[in-house]
């Protein structure tokens, strides 16, 4: 207790906030080698003292698009250590601007392989492995979920991109593409209607066209009604990954005049109930809900931005069936 006291005098007197002497936990950092292609990928994660012998829930979160590994993502692993979660932090190639990142298979196996470590090296409660991240996370958060659904017990996405090409069209100003239109030709060479083999890649690596695969597993994908204008990714991308799933479901669908009430008018004319319900995890207004079996989107006032107590309450609802 008093050197926590003189730690915070001391931070008084540096003008440093006393909160950020009050460190989390540090992160180990080991390096995995890839079962695809055998190059190196480094991995951050944190776990109580307890989860190599007791059950623990594996949290696994991703980096955003211009990241790395090394990203700031404290917030996150601030529940993951009040929750008493492992919390494993891949980097899958690092930022998208290089072939084998953006969502490409090397990309998805990095973080595959960064789970199986934690499997090998803790007792991972395998009925409660979750997966979230934000932005370019939130955009491999789906594609994972719609290319390995059976390896999670339920994805949170925030704001991501679902379609790439889309994507890339809507960062095309006047015919120039602009910085992550730049990023995106960094990682595929070639824009999206180049030739038939690109489109493809472009499809294996957008959530939109694997969503229908989820299944059953809960996925929870998030929107800012105001990214797109203040942010860089339109509500549109999550409402039509949402609706991929319904469809499979044969839930009911976000509609497309919906879709554009939300992106002109960031609001709806005639929202039904579910969208006007309260939800005080928020603590924000929410414009649209909607759900379909265990899986559900939701557009909020805000920007493209996370909520890390909505997502990881909603996550620890769900288990799943293991044998």
């Amino acid at each position: 207790m008093m050197w926590t006291r003189l730690l915070c005098l001391t931070a008084v007197l540096l003008t440093i906030p006393c909160t950020a002497i009050a460190q989390l936990p540090s992160l180990t950092e080991v390096n995995i080698f890839s079962t695809l292609d055998g190059e190196s990928q480094p991995v951050l994660y944190w776990a109580p003292d307890s989860a190599t012998q007791q059950p623990t829930v594996l949290f696994v979160f991703l980096h955003s698009w211009s990241s790395d590994y090394k990203q700031d993502n404290s917030k996150w692993q601030r529940e993951a250590v009040k929750r008493g979660w492992i919390y494993l932090h891949a980097n899958f190639r690092g930022a998208n601007r290089s072939p084998k990142a953006c969502g490409s298979r090397y990309a998805r196996q990095d973080i595959l392989d960064a789970m199986d470590f934690a499997g090998r090296t803790f007792n991972v409660d395998q009925s409660r492995v979750y997966l979230a991240g934000v932005s370019g996370g939130g955009h491999m958060s789906m594609l994972m979920a719609g290319h390995h659904p059976d390896r999670f017990s339920a994805v949170s996405a925030w704001v991501g991109i679902s379609d790439l090409s889309a994507w890339y069209r809507f960062h095309v100003k006047d015919g120039v593409p602009q910085r992550y239109a730049q990023m995106i030709l960094k990682s595929f060479g070639q824009p999206p209607g180049t030739d038939a083999a690109t489109d493809a890649e472009y499809r294996d690596r957008s959530p939109l066209f694997h969503m229908h695969q989820v299944g059953d597993l809960p996925v929870d994908i998030h929107a800012g009604v105001n990214d797109g204008h203040t942010g860089s990714v339109p509500v549109r991308h999550s409402l039509q990954a949402f609706n991929e799933i319904a469809r499979a479901h044969g839930s009911g669908l976000v509609t497309a005049a919906e879709m554009e009430m939300l992106w002109m008018d960031r609001q709806l004319t005639n929202p039904g109930p579910s969208d006007t319900a309260e939800d005080s995890s928020y603590g924000r207004k929410i414009f649209l809900r909607r759900t379909s079996r265990q899986s559900r989107v939701t557009i909020f006032d805000g920007g493209h931005e996370s909520l890390t107590v909505p997502a990881c309450d909603w996550l620890a609802k769900h288990r799943r069936a293991v044998r």
